[in-house]
């Protein structure tokens, strides 16, 4: 917690724990990005999830379709609970920005709601790491919440926590300056369940290659 009484994100999501998996199981665009993955995927390829969570439901689901899954989060909870949830898959605790891998060494990246917790310049530079690591061909698919906000205070989940974005229209331009080919981009509404005086959020869906 910082003088303000804003929480890092590994103490939002450790006090979170189980109930952000319930929060967000509906949200309609996760399934979609990962039935986008599962289409383009072949058993056996390596798959990178930044900011993993419970393990549910991405690592689950694309371990279980056979990928070999590694798994990234800052917060000690979510790395008990996603080893406990998801046992074929691997999981890290770390933070998103200090993990590396080989050049080409990823068949796909995903990053569902994960780079809110960076400033822009972290975003930029988190974009071209993902087309680094991406085999020629490989898929990254991003899930994040548009807005033209830096660093703003908001409350996730009725927990004060810094947030960044980018307007909607500037997310796949990002991508493609970052030297990724932007395949969808698309947008749904959503409300968070389980949680009272939860308001609805815009989540928008990007999936892009490496040429």
């Amino acid at each position: 917690m910082d003088s303000d009484g804003v929480l890092d994100p590994a103490e939002v999501f450790d006090e979170l724990g189980a109930d952000y998996e319930a929060a967000f199981h509906e949200a309609w665009l996760v399934w979609q990005g990962l039935h986008e993955l599962l289409a383009r995927l072949r058993p056996g390829d390596e798959v990178l999830d930044l900011g993993s969570g419970t393990g549910r439901p991405v690592a689950e689901r694309l371990s279980g379709a056979g990928f070999e899954v590694t798994g990234l989060d800052v917060s000690a909870t979510m790395i008990e609970l996603a080893r406990q949830r998801v046992p074929g898959a691997r999981f890290e605790l770390t933070d998103i920005r200090d993990r590396d891998f080989p050049p080409e060494s990823l068949h796909a990246v995903v990053a569902f709601f994960s780079l809110l917790t960076l400033s822009r310049a972290e975003v930029r530079t988190m974009l071209e790491r993902v087309r680094e690591w991406l085999a020629p061909g490989g898929v990254f698919a991003l899930l994040t919440v548009p807005g033209d906000i830096e660093q703003r205070v908001v409350r996730f989940l009725g927990y004060p926590m810094r947030a960044t974005s980018f307007a909607a229209e500037e997310w796949p331009r990002l991508l493609e300056r970052a030297g990724l080919e932007v395949l969808r981009d698309s947008s749904e509404p959503f409300v968070p369940t389980g949680r009272s005086g939860a308001e609805t959020e815009q989540h928008q869906l990007l999936l892009a290659r490496k040429p």
